[in-house]
């Protein structure tokens, strides 16, 4: 299928490290952070990433790039941390010249996204997490078993990431992809090899398995939408549960399904797509800053919310009293509790009517 031109470009890391990242679409700005399986120069044609670019693309200008040590970004001698994976982030935005930006990440992607909007909320429009984690499996007293799989999952690598033997890359492919055809399958094999090595993914896989991100989620402050699949056998579902509960009027969407990377003959893929559209369709905003309602960082139609939400009225009645759809108005409420800075409806009330909303009368 035809897909928009891309170009290729390179950026320097803090380090040194030549990072690849491309640009396609046209629209406002979106930086998506995949699962770092996958190379920017094919992932248009992959039966694993294609529709996810497609779909992303068609009201979007998409910013992507490879992780260090993996597709077109320098593979040798790179140090792999959290920390470096941060300054990839930072290079590609300014490389990218987008100043302010919409955001979609996936796993680790998520991580990197989320500490960046700590540090620069005022550059994140619209903040998507997909697969999202507060602590990996290592990260704070991890029992035997979870040792021992992460250990198991490290000495697979080792030996078999680049042996033709398939039993190798289908422990990763049945891990990620359960539900995949035979196709699809044999494509994500394909991309395990083609991604990196088998060195840097033991240092990426290490890296992950010991991120503990419960002090950075904690103090996000962008409107974010939380995509978690219930049966994901590589990022549990409370994971994504703590991490929208974590951050203040984020709005959490359970999907059903087993592939960890959603795959377009997935049930709930067209529900993924009507979510993503519906958020990144809500008005831009800016940052949180303190939640003060005296700043004038809310729009005049948060406002109008704000006072239907300080008068008592549910999410129906704004909708009919504004006349949106109640899906608009939920996200119209997510996306003031962010910005209030609050973690609940009752929370947006007091603070809203002591700043002197919900006087009018409800009739």
């Amino acid at each position: 299928m035809p897909h928009p031109a891309q170009q290729i470009r390179f950026c320097t890391s803090r380090d040194g490290t030549r990072i690849a990242y491309a640009i396609c679409g046209a629209g406002s700005p979106l930086l998506f952070a995949a699962h770092w399986v996958h190379h920017l120069k094919s992932d248009w044609d992959s039966p694993i990433w294609g529709h996810w670019l497609r779909m992303l693309a068609r009201r979007h200008t998409v910013i992507r790039y490879d992780v260090r040590g993996c597709g077109l970004s320098d593979r040798e001698g790179v140090e792999i941390s959290f920390k470096r994976l941060v300054e990839d982030f930072e290079a590609v935005t300014e490389a990218a010249g987008v100043k302010r930006f919409a955001f979609v990440g996936m796993a680790v992607g998520a991580a990197v996204g989320m500490a960046y909007a700590v540090r620069r909320p005022e550059r994140i429009s619209h903040l998507v997490l997909y697969g999202a984690y507060v602590r990996n499996r290592l990260a704070l007293n991890p029992t035997r078993e979870q040792v021992e799989e992460v250990q198991a999952e490290i000495k697979i690598i080792e030996r078999g990431w680049q042996n033709e033997i398939p039993a190798y890359g289908q422990f990763f492919t049945s891990l990620h992809i359960p539900d995949a055809t035979a196709e699809q399958m044999r494509a994500y094999d394909e991309l395990l090899r083609l991604t990196t090595s088998p060195a840097n993914a033991v240092s990426l896989r290490r890296m992950f398995s010991k991120l503990d991100l419960h002090n950075i989620v904690q103090q996000v402050r962008c409107p974010t939408l939380v995509l978690q699949l219930r049966d994901d056998a590589v990022i549990a579902f409370d994971e994504g549960r703590a991490v929208a509960a974590l951050i203040p009027g984020a709005r959490f969407v359970p999907l059903d399904g087993r592939n960890f990377i959603m795959l377009e003959q997935d049930p709930e893929w067209s529900r993924l797509v009507a979510e993503l559209d519906d958020f990144l369709a809500a008005p831009s905003m800016a940052p949180a800053g303190n939640g003060s309602l005296s700043g004038g960082h809310l729009t005049v139609r948060e406002r109008e919310v704000l006072e239907l939400i300080a008068q008592g009225l549910d999410n129906i009645t704004i909708a009919n009293r504004l006349g949106i759809s109640q899906r608009t108005a939920r996200n119209y409420v997510s996306l003031i509790l962010g910005k209030l800075g609050v973690k609940s409806r009752a929370q947006a009330i007091v603070r809203a009517r002591d700043a002197g909303f919900g006087q009018k009368p409800s009739d």
